[in-house]
């Protein structure tokens, strides 16, 4: 049965008034509602179980069929039943999402269906913080949600590694669409333009949709900030062992080449590759444990090992930010982390000091409209003084 299954008679006739009320009551239908919500791993059919009938659950979901498939419940999501006095299915209704409402009515002829759709309510928004600590604590302090941290790390993810190179008195700008429903954020919409200065750099991001119908990220100059190479495989960590010729090693506690860069993180983490290539090991390699290899063009090759699981096979194309494996604590690791490596030419490289390769310009044709929109983007960002004297605040 349904979590929170609720069954709510309901009797119109007491909202009725006056000799008319008592003519009424002989004649108007009882029914009653029942509410619930999906639990995981159950199905429709489980939920609805005790409720309405067999035959009654078949026809429900033929009747929905068209419009949508009642075996991709979702856990969690809701739904009520109306029951006529007798106990016959009136009503169904479920949310496919917050948009989205199937309902299944019974009328005199039959089932009929139709999904109720509604809209986000679209606000034009802006934040800036100035960083004490990270990036999703400062998005906190200023009231706004984790999911903006992750866009903006997102955005800028080809030229600041939000792992180690975020420092306190860096500052953000953002323009963003937030959506709402019943006047409550739900999420956010496109990022329109951002701003981060990162240890005294400033860094400008324009979002702009070609003639082809993709949408990227510019610098005002109409240079792509998208590059051939991630800064990083993992979203948000530190690291925990650096690239040196000569690394005493943690488990055999000899001093050796550590050709690569360890990325401390929980078991489990998404590992991503850092650009479009090719899978040419996916198996389990010695003291690297359960290794991925990529190879990349203009002779790049990444590495991800001591994964718990491999997400790839070898042989298979993979793309930038594609999830190549989980992180764990295979081969020789004394916990949890990945190990990233670079390979150019045929010799290790520093994967934290690698100059990525440009990605593809912004078209000639593009260009007029692009400059158009950088400017009115731009101009969406809040007051850049009231971000510096936040951030003089910050470091005095």
């Amino acid at each position: 049965m349904a979590i929170g299954l609720a069954v709510l008679p309901i009797d119109a006739s007491p909202f009725l008034g006056g000799m008319e009320s008592l003519a009424m009551a002989a004649v108007t239908p009882k029914f009653s509602v029942v509410r619930g919500q999906i639990e995981r791993g159950k199905t429709l059919a489980a939920a609805l179980s005790g409720v309405i009938s067999d035959r009654e659950i078949h026809d429900l979901v033929e009747t929905a069929r068209p419009s949508y498939d009642l075996k991709d419940v979702r856990p969690g999501q809701p739904f009520r039943v109306s029951l006529s006095e007798d106990g016959k299915l009136r009503t169904f209704a479920y949310a496919i999402d917050e948009l989205r409402t199937l309902r299944v009515s019974k009328r005199v002829d039959g089932l009929h269906r139709d999904i109720a759709s509604r809209q986000y309510e679209v606000r034009q928004g802006t934040a800036s913080g100035v960083i004490q600590s990270s990036l999703f604590e400062t998005i906190d302090a200023i009231g706004e949600r984790d999911e903006l941290a992750v866009e903006l790390s997102e955005i800028f993810a080809w030229d600041i590694d939000f792992n180690t190179a975020i420092q306190r008195g860096d500052t953000f700008r953002v323009a963003v669409e937030k959506l709402y429903l019943d006047g409550e954020l739900r999420r956010y919409g496109r990022v329109l333009a951002a701003e981060f200065v990162n240890s005294g750099r400033t860094l400008s991001a324009v979002r702009f949709e070609g003639r082809d119908g993709t949408a990227a990220y510019y610098e005002p100059s109409g240079e792509p900030l998208k590059k051939a190479f991630l800064k990083s495989p993992l979203r948000f960590t530190r690291i925990s062992s650096s690239f040196s010729g000569g690394r005493r090693h943690p488990v055999l506690h000899v001093t050796r080449a550590h050709n690569g860069t360890d990325l401390a993180a929980g078991q489990g983490t998404p590992v991503r590759a850092i650009g479009h290539g090719t899978v040419i090991t996916a198996s389990f390699q010695g003291g690297y444990g359960k290794l991925v290899a990529v190879r990349h063009a203009n002779g790049y090759t990444s590495y991800y090992g001591h994964l718990s699981k491999i997400l790839v096979r070898a042989g298979a194309r993979v793309s930038q930010s594609e999830l190549v494996g989980l992180v764990g604590a295979t081969g020789l690791a004394t916990g949890p982390h990945l190990h990233y490596g670079i390979m150019r030419n045929g010799a290790w490289a520093d994967p934290m000091r690698i100059q990525s390769p440009p990605a593809e310009p912004l078209r000639a044709e593009d260009r007029p409209a692009f400059l158009e929109v950088a400017q009115r983007s731009l101009a969406r960002l809040p007051s850049q003084a009231l971000t510096l004297r936040a951030a003089n605040d910050t470091r005095r």
